[in-house]
């Protein structure tokens, strides 16, 4: 359910969609004025493509829902197909669609969304609007209580910092089997901050669901005081963590931003105007809060939504 898992996982076999989605196309350009909107599987594509469809309709535009609709490759295939035309996207997947990971405008806020909305203009005729700054890459969150009596813990600086003291034998990471042995995760880390983790320090896990290392943490289960995390995972904020700032840029950033057809963007050249306000709100501690409210309170998407965009003086 989580947008990492639909992201980097199940990019591949994109090239085959884009033949099938074709066929669907003709249906969505005779739509006309009506703007197909849609959204990944996972509950922030959900909350995030009812923003965008939200904005649309309080503007007075038609707009279609296809929200949910698929993992990254299927969603993809379906806005190059012409068979939606808008939803959000993450600009560190542009190191993926164009097959350059190793391009270090990745780890750069600035430079990764300036390097996928040159890509994808260029090539595909997609245009980027403004990212949130909320970036749900790979995290490391820890309870408030992990820093020692008046020491600061608030980034990887701090904890590599610490590491080397007064946490070396109380830190316990709860992670993936995959994030403890992929280079792109734990490793990363290690090698940009200076620290190692040695087997003690670590709780590590067969699965990936972050709900399970993050209940690990907030019930100190085995010892256990951080945890691998997404960084807008929505019970970051309901279990009372923190996650950990990453100033050196160890992880490829995912910056949630609405991906429109160049066509549709020409058609309504004020979406930017409508649309990169309500993506300026999301900090990482908003889209964090408001997911919560769908994972942890059980609330509709299309509710939550809605009352985040009232409180911006949007809709009804």
């Amino acid at each position: 359910m989580h947008p990492k898992t639909t992201r980097r996982s199940l990019l591949l076999g994109g090239a085959g969609l884009a033949a099938t989605a074709t066929l669907a196309a003709p249906a969505a350009r005779a739509q006309g004025r009506r703007v197909v909107v849609s959204s990944k599987l996972d509950t922030e594509g959900a909350l995030l493509g009812e923003m965008i469809a939200q904005v649309l309709e309080a503007r007075g535009l038609g707009v279609d829902r296809k929200l949910q609709l698929g993992p990254t490759r299927i969603v993809r295939g379906a806005l190059l197909a012409g068979e939606i035309d808008i939803y959000p996207e993450y600009t560190g997947n542009g190191a993926f669609f164009f097959n350059i990971e190793s391009d270090p405008a990745w780890r750069d806020p600035a430079a990764a969304a300036a390097r996928v909305r040159a890509l994808d203009a260029g090539k595909n005729k997609v245009v980027w609007l403004e990212p949130a700054s909320a970036n749900n890459t790979w995290a490391i969150a820890i309870r408030r209580d992990t820093a020692p009596r008046g020491e600061a813990l608030a980034s990887l600086e701090d904890l590599s910092r610490l590491l080397k003291g007064p946490l070396r034998s109380s830190f316990k990471l709860a992670a993936s089997a995959e994030f403890v042995e992929s280079p792109a995760a734990l490793p990363a880390f290690q090698s940009t901050y200076g620290f190692k983790l040695e087997p003690a320090n670590l709780l590590v896990l067969a699965g990936g669901d972050t709900a399970v290392t993050m209940r690990a943490a907030a019930e100190k289960l085995n010892g256990v005081n951080a945890a691998m995390v997404y960084g807008t995972d929505g019970a970051i904020a309901a279990l009372d963590l923190l996650v950990l700032a990453d100033p050196k840029g160890a992880q490829m950033v995912y910056q949630p931003a609405p991906c429109v057809r160049d066509e549709i963007a020409r058609a309504n050249p004020q979406l930017g105007e409508w649309l990169n306000p309500v993506f300026a709100s999301l900090s990482l501690t908003a889209l964090q809060t408001l997911n919560s409210r769908i994972v942890v309170e059980g609330q509709n998407p299309r509710d939550v939504a809605k009352a985040h965009l009232r409180s911006l003086g949007i809709g009804g």
